[in-house]
């Protein structure tokens, strides 16, 4: 059987930075810090971080502790909230996102209209859109489009930021940037901010050379992983047959036999060790 693993497989550098800094601060603290939400999106390595006392929460009104801000982001409440409450805060967002924080911040304060891509209900999107004030829309799908058309007319504003989630399509990305700036007439100046990162990209354009050239696509990480699901939706239009699974365990030895090229992706919460362990089971059948 012949096993191609993607060379951009698993942790991202934002992950990696989380996760090591979350380590670092659960030994400072004696393993007493709380985190809201999950640090990245993978049970794995979330139970791990657990283990060693970091306490999962879901609003900052449930602090006892030192509260770890994940790799997502948080949203411009959260901040403030924390800051009236006196919590003391350990912001271990990735780099990028809180760069596209500060960003949108700037163009809305420069009165721009504010494009959104994103998926509406990941907390990087819910982090970013807070900070992009109220002439902003956040556009998932080609059916938001028209929608944010109408906010923007509704607002007289001639000025309009495109960008984007870190981890959005990428050829949705293009697709919607197209319809947008084709739609608008000249009287509106338009600024693209191409914010997904290049982990991000490269990880989807390989997913894509690998899935068209094998029998069946392995897709690992988490269910609620805004850029593993995308890996499988890129593959899954190049590939017949693909899986979408978390650990090995996930697998099923029989029909994994039926086939004689496997590719295997992994988005970019997903520890090394799951990958190898994934890789290792495929060449050994």
């Amino acid at each position: 059987m012949e096993v191609i693993v993607g060379k951009n497989c698993g942790f991202c550098a934002g992950v990696k930075y989380s996760i090591s800094k979350a380590e670092e601060e659960l030994q400072k603290n004696n393993g007493n810090l709380d985190c809201l939400g999950e640090l990245i999106h993978n049970k794995q390595v979330v139970s791990s971080l657990e283990n060693k006392g970091l306490r999962t929460i879901d609003s900052i009104n449930d602090a006892k502790n030192k509260v770890v801000i994940r790799a997502h982001g948080a949203s411009k409440e959260t901040y403030d909230l924390a800051n009236e409450k006196h919590i003391e805060l350990i912001d271990l967002t990735c780099p990028k996102v809180l760069k596209i924080h500060k960003t949108v911040e700037l163009f809305s304060k420069n009165n721009y209209f504010i494009f959104l891509f994103g998926i509406k209900d990941h907390p990087e999107t819910i982090g970013t859109i807070s900070f992009c004030g109220d002439n902003s829309y956040i556009i998932e799908n080609e059916n938001d489009i028209q929608n944010a058309f109408n906010k923007l007319y509704e607002s007289k504003i001639k000025k309009v930021l495109i960008i984007s989630q870190t981890t959005f399509s990428v050829s949705l990305f293009n697709e919607f940037t197209k319809i947008i700036t084709e739609a608008l007439d000249s009287s509106y100046e338009v600024h693209i901010e191409r914010s997904i990162c290049d982990a991000t990209n490269l990880r989807q354009q390989e997913t894509e050379k690998i899935a068209s050239v094998v029998e069946l696509m392995i897709i690992i990480g988490g269910k609620n992983s805004s850029n593993t699901k995308k890996l499988y939706e890129i593959s899954i239009k190049k590939c017949k047959n693909v899986l979408f699974i978390q650990t090995k365990d996930d697998l099923d030895i029989n029909y994994l036999k039926k086939f004689n090229k496997i590719g295997i992706m992994a988005g970019a919460s997903t520890p090394g060790y799951i990958i190898e362990e994934i890789y290792n089971l495929c060449i050994s059948l």
